[in-house]
C-alpha cells in the first residue's frame, strides 16, 4: 500500500474507532448511561418524526426482525420506544420514539452536528465537496459487501 492509501486508511480506521469510543464514553456518563452503542443506533434509525415499522428498521441496521424485536424489547421497558398497533391490522406495529427517546436522538445528532461541522471547518467548497464525494464513493463500495 502507498503512503497515501495508508495514510487515509490509518485515518478512517482511528475515526471510526474514536466515533465508538467517544459514543460509548458519553452514553456511560450522561442521562442515558441505561442504553448500549446498538440501542442508541435503533433509536437513532428509527428517527424523530413518524414511526416506522419493525421492517423497515431492521432492514436500515442490517439485522433481522428477531434481533431488533429484542432490542426494541429492551427499549420499550426503559421507556424510549413505544409500539403502536394498527386498529384496522392488528399484526401491522409501527415504531416510535417517546419523549425520553426523543430527548435523546436530539442529544445524539447534537454530537453528530458538532464532528461533522468540524470535519469540515476551515474548508474551501471544493474541498468539502471532494470529501462528500470520497465518503460516497466508499459508502458504495462498502454498501456492495452488505
Amino acid at each position: 500500500m502507498d503512503h497515501k492509501l495508508s495514510q487515509v486508511n490509518d485515518y478512517l480506521v482511528t475515526v471510526f474507532n474514536d466515533i465508538l469510543t467517544i459514543e460509548e464514553t458519553e452514553l456511560q456518563k450522561g442521562e442515558f448511561d441505561d442504553l448500549s452503542v446498538k440501542e442508541m443506533h435503533t433509536i437513532d434509525a428509527i428517527g424523530l418524526h413518524g414511526e416506522k415499522t419493525s421492517s423497515e428498521v431492521a432492514k436500515e441496521l442490517s439485522v433481522t426482525v428477531g434481533t431488533l424485536t429484542v432490542a426494541i424489547n429492551n427499549l420499550e421497558k426503559k421507556g424510549y420506544v413505544e409500539r403502536l398497533r394498527n386498529d384496522k391490522d392488528r399484526r401491522v406495529v409501527r415504531l416510535k420514539l417517546t419523549n425520553r427517546g426523543r430527548l435523546f436522538y436530539r442529544s445524539h445528532q447534537h454530537f453528530h452536528k458538532k464532528m461533522v461541522e468540524s470535519a469540515l471547518a476551515d474548508m474551501e467548497e471544493s474541498e468539502q465537496a471532494a470529501l462528500v464525494k470520497g465518503l460516497k464513493n466508499l459508502h458504495l463500495f462498502l454498501e456492495q459487501y452488505y
